[in-house]
């Protein structure tokens, strides 16, 4: 489990991550969706009549992908993908630090839909906004009903709540800083959890639930099923974790590759001059010339 231990530091006295941690998680899953929408559209475009519902269906396939993902890691480790990744677990109930692994019920399916279905919605939304402001822009102005009225009233109205949204997302990012508040982002607080480091218990934990996973055969017919399920859902979430822990590695080295500091550090090295040759090259020539002559 190379995700479950990244960045993990077990001799840490204080389990609440710092703000970097908490920050650098948000950033990594915010990266991986433009990546695969990119490559998918490559792929689009390079054969559109086999990958083109790909592309037409890809917020929805993603959607698909991101509860699997995000299920299966909330219910092994307590955690979304890119927390796990960093060493984080969610903590419900108490608010103490010396809190087990595993998340209630409730905070699991709150954390569920807080995670995949909140940015399918905004991201859909967007669109929509998009579209009919592009429409609004290039089409002539009739009588306008009361629905289309209401409409482009949301459609104005929604930057500001956008940026409502973000000045309450800064203000929580800076109450946790300076210690007041225990949560960073309004969603965790809507999730009714907190971020904590994982510890070497927890890593035991983890490992023990998934070796008890076991074939329920004196259970109901029910049980029975949703164990298949479950375990058909883990075997495309494990792979699929595995190919994302790759990808963002890569992810970083772009980023890093692609930054302007390093594509200064470039132009600097490349824009010096060629070195003269060594002297006894130059003597080597200089005798092959004579001779020749």
């Amino acid at each position: 489990m190379a995700e479950a231990g990244a960045h993990l530091t077990s001799t840490a006295v204080n389990e609440q991550p710092s703000v970097f941690e908490v920050l650098a998680q948000e950033s990594l899953m915010e990266a991986v969706k433009p990546a695969l929408r990119h490559a998918v559209k490559v792929l689009a475009e390079t054969n559109p009549s086999r990958f083109g519902f790909l592309w037409q269906r890809f917020d929805e396939l993603y959607l698909l992908l991101d509860l699997l993902l995000q299920n299966h890691f909330l219910s092994h480790c307590s955690a979304s993908f890119s927390e796990n990744f960093y060493g984080l677990k969610r903590v419900s109930g108490g608010w103490g630090l010396s809190v087990g692994l595993g998340l209630h019920r409730k905070s699991h399916w709150r954390s569920l839909l807080l995670l995949c279905l909140v940015p399918y919605l905004r991201a859909k939304l967007e669109a929509t906004l998009a579209q009919q402001r592009d429409e609004a822009d290039f089409s002539i102005q009739l009588a306008q009903s009361r629905r289309q009225r209401l409409y482009r009233a949301a459609v104005a109205a929604y930057p500001y709540v956008r940026s409502a949204w973000q000045a309450l997302s800064f203000c929580q990012q800076l109450l946790f800083i300076f210690g007041v508040a225990r949560t960073h982002s309004p969603l965790l607080w809507l999730a009714r959890v907190k971020l904590a480091r994982l510890n070497a218990q927890d890593i035991r934990d983890m490992e023990l639930k998934s070796s008890n996973t076991g074939y329920p055969a004196d259970q109901s017919l029910v049980q029975k099923v949703w164990w298949l399920i479950s375990r058909a859902a883990r075997g495309v979430a494990i792979p699929l974790s595995t190919s994302l822990s790759l990808g963002v590695f890569f992810l970083q080295f772009l980023e890093w590759w692609y930054s302007s500091e390093n594509q200064s550090t470039m132009k600097t090295l490349t824009s010096l001059p060629a070195p003269p040759p060594p002297l006894h090259l130059q003597e080597e020539r200089s005798c092959e010339t004579l001779s020749s002559l």
